[in-house]
């Protein structure tokens, strides 16, 4: 799934695995190989994460219902409990620092290609 800032243009990542099951969100990013450039997971539904087994940050964005960027909890580190979001509906795991290397903003609407 490739995903792109509508406000700029600008694409956000163009390899985005969705987690959409109970056991696929469970195990999110756990035991993989930290995220390279334009890799990302989307979990939904998803209003909050935690950071537990962890090995490398990670940059989150929480999405509301028409994907607008509601917080970006960047450089989230290992062992650290992400905020919760009421109003989101996913999360969208990045690497670290590429929230802030692209500009993204709270308030950007991302579109998802698939």
């Amino acid at each position: 799934m490739r995903i792109t800032v509508v406000e700029r243009g600008i694409e956000l990542a163009a390899a985005v695995r969705p987690a959409r099951t109970f056991w696929a969100r469970l195990r999110g990013l756990l035991g993989t190989q930290p995220l390279a450039p334009g890799q990302g997971l989307l979990l939904e539904p998803c209003n909050s994460i935690h950071m537990f087994f962890m090995s490398y940050p990670i940059d989150a964005l929480y999405l509301d219902q028409e994907n607008r960027v509601l917080r970006i909890a960047a450089d989230l580190a290992p062992w650290r409990i992400g905020p919760t979001l009421r109003r989101a509906q996913r999360v969208l795991e990045l690497p670290a620092g590429h929230a802030a290397r692209c500009g993204v903003q709270v308030g950007d609407r991302l579109a998802f290609d698939k």
